[in-house]
């Protein structure tokens, strides 16, 4: 008898911790899938330099083809190679398990973007000094797009995720604790995947001195341009050489790539 009464009292208890908890779990869903729900502050930014009168054109979901599809130019013992990296290559690349070891997986860049890879090589006898922040693609509707960092495509991903899929997993681990069941709410709100956060960074072109000898390859984003542009044009600027004595470039190289649009298909 005094055993049942145990195990109805736990019952009990566990239930109205169910109670309790339950309008906590469909509030944070609310807020996650509904009306309460906001974009990352970096979405709402505008996504390119250029006319007002082109702003809803640029960003938009589809797949520019670019032509030429790989360049390379040479200036100063410099060798810049780009690659307009399409879909394919990107699913390609980022399902390489030689590159990419556990977190080799699904492509973490959207349609959104347009993405090139590209291997810079110092065939020089000296450092010099490259800067990814300030990569630039022009198109001929008057817009400039900056390129975009890992913050921007994880913002860009979090705004696409269902966070049912985050939440199911999050009640799935509901363990029975010494207070009742216990849902692990941090779990639900800050989940990410982590394997696409990785790729990101072991991707991405990295910044700073490149010493003679040095072959260094990676990815760039930006925005995709106007969907009205016919050309693209982009800029590998601020390669610093030529440093003196006391650490100062005395040369400043831009690398400019040309390239043809074709318009997505409707």
């Amino acid at each position: 008898m005094i055993m049942v009464s145990r195990i109805s009292y736990f019952v009990f208890r566990n239930s109205l911790f169910l109670l309790y908890l339950l309008p906590t779990t469909y509030c944070l869903l609310f807020i996650a899938t509904g009306c309460g729900a906001r974009k990352s502050s970096l979405l709402l930014e505008r996504n390119a330099r250029g006319p007002l009168s082109e702003a809803l054109s640029v960003a938009k979901r589809f797949e520019w083809q670019l032509e030429p599809v790989r360049q390379t130019q040479t200036q100063q013992d410099i060798e810049v190679a780009v690659n307009h990296a399409s879909r394919e290559f990107l699913d390609n690349l980022f399902k390489n398990t030689d590159l990419f070891g556990e977190y080799a997986g699904r492509n973490p860049y959207y349609l959104e973007n347009l993405v090139f890879y590209l291997q810079i090589s110092n065939k020089g006898k000296g450092r010099i000094f490259v800067d990814p922040g300030a990569f630039t693609v022009v198109d001929d509707r008057g817009n400039q797009y900056a390129m975009i960092g890992m913050d921007y495509v994880t913002a860009l991903a979090d705004a696409r995720a269902p966070f049912a899929t985050a939440t199911r997993g999050a009640i799935e681990d509901v363990r029975p604790g010494y207070f009742g069941l216990s849902l692990p709410v941090g779990k639900m709100v800050s989940a990410k995947p982590q394997g696409q956060f990785a790729l990101l960074k072991q991707s991405a072109l990295q910044g700073g001195y490149y010493y003679p000898g040095v072959v260094h390859d990676g990815i760039v984003a930006f925005w995709n341009p106007s969907t009205n542009a016919t050309t693209v044009r982009l800029l590998i600027t601020n390669v610093k050489a030529d440093f003196s004595a006391d650490n100062f470039p005395k040369t400043s190289l831009e690398f400019v790539f040309d390239f043809t649009a074709t318009k997505p298909q409707d």
